[in-house]
């Protein structure tokens, strides 16, 4: 299953750090931007966490509501957060439901291995709970300025 734009999103319940299990359902009625991560503490993962963490403001301005999901436990993601001071919510999928649903667990290849693994990639959800863009392999180095671009042109 893979969900893209004009899909309702799912309504899988994961844990976040605030320590309640929560779906998107909660979120209606703001801009979600919704961002896949393989693994806390990483290079690519920090560096594109603290993107949006730098931009967390002007995607606020824009009514929107910034969540990270990857594999990591909710103590992992708090330690993620207080390292680097991200002020959003992250979100613990430890049975992969949300990524299946969303269609970024994959089989991935490094080094001639195999494994299954996340694929970064960022969903831009309306208001009403509907994809109304997607990123899939999203390469880090500026990737927040086009999401936040793109819900820039939606809204004005």
């Amino acid at each position: 299953m893979s969900l893209t734009k004009g899909d309702q999103v799912p309504q899988v319940p994961v844990t976040s750090t605030t320590g309640e299990a929560v779906t998107l359902d909660q979120y209606k009625g703001k801009y979600v931007v919704l961002y896949f991560y393989p693994k806390d503490m990483t290079p690519g993962c920090t560096t594109e966490a603290c993107d949006f963490r730098d931009h967390h403001e002007q995607f606020q301005e824009l009514d929107a509501v910034i969540l990270g999901v990857s594999p990591d436990p909710v103590k992992r993601h708090e330690s993620f957060i207080n390292k680097h001071e991200l002020p959003f919510e992250l979100l613990a999928d430890e049975e992969n439901e949300l990524a299946e649903a969303f269609g970024t667990w994959k089989l991935k290849k490094n080094f001639g291995k195999e494994y299954m693994g996340i694929e970064r990639s960022t969903f831009l959800i309306d208001p009403e709970g509907t994809i109304i863009e997607e990123w899939r392999k999203v390469k880090v180095k500026g990737h927040v300025e086009e999401a936040l671009q793109h819900l820039r042109s939606l809204v004005s």
